[in-house]
């Protein structure tokens, strides 16, 4: 049996047409109509309904139908493993992160990694959480970066760092003359947030929860360079990750104030190095999350 009958009998299963079936395997439809009657006759049972005006599967078919997907499936890892076991002085580790962590938290173990591996190239592309959780479960990149990671029995966390989260506000605004801050100032004040689809969001939101705080936001944004920009002209304040607003620091157009509540070590956001679970790693690749984890 070979894993290009597998593949036609999952098309014709999922399409319901022998003639659709074809056209996508590039064969014709009686070599479809072929290759099924030889699975029937090699497992001696039908797996088309054939009792049934429009298609379907008899009890058998729909278990072959699974039991294909999984082969095939595990087939198409097994190739890309392959593959990369061929190559294993490759070049190239495909990287996404967040745009919070990517241009900021990052940017320190790139120059390392370079410059200790300067033959490898580092392809690094700023996606939202969920296109890097997508394209790491589809084998479209190596290492997703992300915050407050979630969990998923196909995915692999590590930690990365603990970013420290401040109170930001203009240099205008009053709280800017304090050195630190109680959370519980924070309520009566325009606030500006991250979007509800972003997990730093709900991370805050649940942090102030524990304070009995609940805010309502004045502006929604779902990303940091947004939000940074409308609290410099001080039309609110913000909680975000220290490391973010470094320039903005260093430049004066933002003040970041550390939280004077007794448990204030609790303001540290999460983030995390994820990778494909089971999946074959190379030296290089093995290599940049070694130093990611240092």
């Amino acid at each position: 049996m070979q894993i290009e009958t597998l593949q036609i009998f999952c098309d014709l299963a999922e399409l319901k047409s022998f003639s659709k079936a074809a056209e996508k395997n590039m064969v014709s439809q009686s070599a479809v109509s072929q290759q099924l009657a030889q699975l029937e006759k090699s497992f001696n049972t039908p797996l088309i309904d054939r009792s049934r005006k429009s298609f379907g599967l008899t009890p058998a078919g729909e278990l072959f139908f699974n039991t294909c997907k999984d082969i095939l499936s595990r087939y198409e890892n097994f190739q890309s493993s392959l593959n990369y076991l061929k190559n294993s002085t490759k070049s190239k580790i495909s990287v996404a992160a967040i745009y919070s962590i990517g241009m900021h938290s990052l940017q320190g173990y790139v120059k390392k990694f370079m410059s200790l591996y300067p033959q490898v190239y580092l392809d690094i592309e700023y996606l939202s959480a969920t296109e890097i959780y997508n394209r790491l479960l589809l084998g479209k990149i190596d290492v997703g970066l992300v915050a407050v990671p979630r969990k998923s029995p196909d995915i692999q966390v590590f930690d990365f760092v603990s970013e420290p989260m401040v109170l930001v506000c203009s240099p205008k605004h009053p709280f800017a003359r304090k050195t630190s801050i109680d959370v519980y100032m924070i309520q009566y004040q325009p606030f500006i947030a991250f979007a509800r689809n972003v997990p730093t969001r709900n991370w805050i939101d649940q942090l102030l929860l524990r304070y009995d705080i609940a805010l309502k936001p004045l502006m929604e944004f779902d990303n940091v360079e947004t939000i940074k920009r409308v609290v410099e002209i001080n039309a609110g304040i913000s909680i975000m990750p220290e490391t973010t607003i470094q320039t903005e620091l260093a430049n004066k157009t933002l003040k970041g104030i550390p939280f004077s509540n007794p448990d204030s070590a609790s303001f540290k956001r999460p983030t995390a190095i994820i990778i494909r679970k089971n999946r074959v790693m190379n030296d290089n690749l093995k290599a940049f999350i070694e130093l990611l984890r240092k």
